[in-house]
């Protein structure tokens, strides 16, 4: 019988093939991203690329890995779903599926899931169950109205949403029914309301956008003029959801309930979900209204069971709290020692951002990493903080000494 090693695999004795994957990617991925860092490993707030260097990753998979790298808990769950069932699509019930809808239930204060494979899927389903209610309570109504420096997906709707030009100037023209206002200004809001208005789509804390966080009265208002205009709220959980401000849903910080509400990236640790959620008055898709085959995975699924129980039973949602306290008063030390470079700063537990006089994001990024340290940005002159749950005082600590070592080699 003839054998034959699979590429990657090496026999006995021999070293494993040295590939080239910067020029391989090139060569057969399709160009969309900028990417030099061969990420192989990871373990808790820490990673490790294809040469050994270690890095303290305060990117966390933009803002999916909440339990940090290869947690125990999400991988175990998603071994033993493996070993069952990995996929039954959605013309049957799945256990997993019930179980996570059952804790959002719960943590949601009574809302129902429909599970996707992303953000996008999520804001889309969100759109649809919207403008469904606008055919039926307004008349037909269709439009959603959404903020400036928003961000709510990439689909062709989803990008019509995002109140950014860089993302919709390419992908002219965008479905019809879709109009931004300025965040924080409740005035605005009701100034563009007409007849066929449906939703307002707004993330309680923005985030692609520069972890801009709403007020509680502009929250509030924009709940009361909801319920006075019987329009849908709802509120985008994509990044600020999942515990990261301190509440599991970032709307709990200003004390409101949307009639709908969106989540995906750290719902499941860092397996792909989406998940749309309906409080009882937008409550309204019947059998055949709405439909996924991946979404609700048994695997992604068990997954978000044990990011979710792991949240709430290791008491995350209050570390958050805790070390987002910590986070910013390390960060004023770090402006006060650069003011000239760092101009503001704000967020919301483990959501946080700092802005900088020029626009030098990228530069201070690079400079972060060459020593061992991972952050991103939110335009090229904003510097965001979207950590593990999971990180200790110790680990802001250096990545304030690192940070600080950046900025000063500029």
């Amino acid at each position: 019988m003839t054998t034959t090693t699979p590429s990657g695999e090496t026999s006995a004795g021999q070293q494993p093939e040295k590939r080239d994957w910067v020029a391989l990617e090139n060569k057969y991925y399709q160009h969309t991203f900028k990417r030099n860092l061969v990420m192989e490993r990871g373990q808790g707030a820490r990673v490790w690329d294809a040469n050994g260097t270690e890095y303290l990753d305060l990117v966390a998979g933009i803002a999916v890995n909440v339990l940090g790298h290869v947690h125990p808990n999400v991988v175990r769950a998603i071994q033993e779903q493996a070993t069952k069932l990995i996929h039954v699509s959605n013309l049957y019930i799945n256990e997993r599926q019930v179980e996570l809808a059952e804790q959002l239930y719960n943590l949601s204060g009574g809302m129902r899931s429909f599970f996707s494979n992303s953000g996008a899927e999520a804001n889309e389903g969100a759109i649809k169950l919207a403008r469904k209610f606008g055919r039926l309570n307004r008349n037909g109504a269709y439009g959603v109205i959404s903020m400036e420096r928003s961000f709510h997906g990439r689909t062709l709707a989803t990008t019509a949403a995002t109140g950014q030009k860089k993302y919709q100037d390419t992908w002219q023209p965008l479905p019809d029914g879709f109009k931004q206002v300025p965040f924080n200004d409740l005035d605005a809001v009701k100034a563009a309301t007409d007849e066929k208005t449906c939703a307002i789509l707004i993330e309680a804390v923005q985030g692609e956008g520069g972890i801009y966080p709403a007020s509680t009265d502009y929250l509030q208002g924009l709940r009361a003029w909801c319920d006075e205009q019987n329009l849908i709220l709802i509120i985008d959980e994509v990044q600020a959801g999942m515990g990261r401000t301190g509440k599991f849903f970032s709307w709990e910080n200003m004390e409101v309930r949307p009639d709908i509400t969106t989540m995906a990236k750290g719902l499941a640790g860092g397996v792909p979900i989406g998940a749309m959620l309906a409080a009882p008055r937008a409550d309204i898709f019947e059998p055949g209204d709405h439909g996924t085959t991946f979404g609700g995975n048994l695997i992604a699924c068990a997954a978000g069971v044990a990011t979710v129980r792991t949240i709430v039973d290791e008491h995350l949602v209050e570390h958050a709290d805790d070390l987002g306290e910590y986070l910013e008063g390390r960060l004023q030390e770090l402006r006060s020692r650069h003011s000239s470079l760092i101009t503001g700063q704000r967020g919301l537990g483990l959501m946080r951002a700092f802005d900088l006089a020029d626009p030098k994001a990228q530069d201070i990024m690079d400079q972060a990493m060459e020593r061992g340290l991972l952050v991103t940005n939110a335009g090229p002159s904003t510097i965001r903080f979207v950590p593990p749950l999971i990180i200790e005082r110790s680990d802001v600590d250096e990545a304030m000494e690192k940070l600080d070592a950046s900025l000063s080699a500029l």
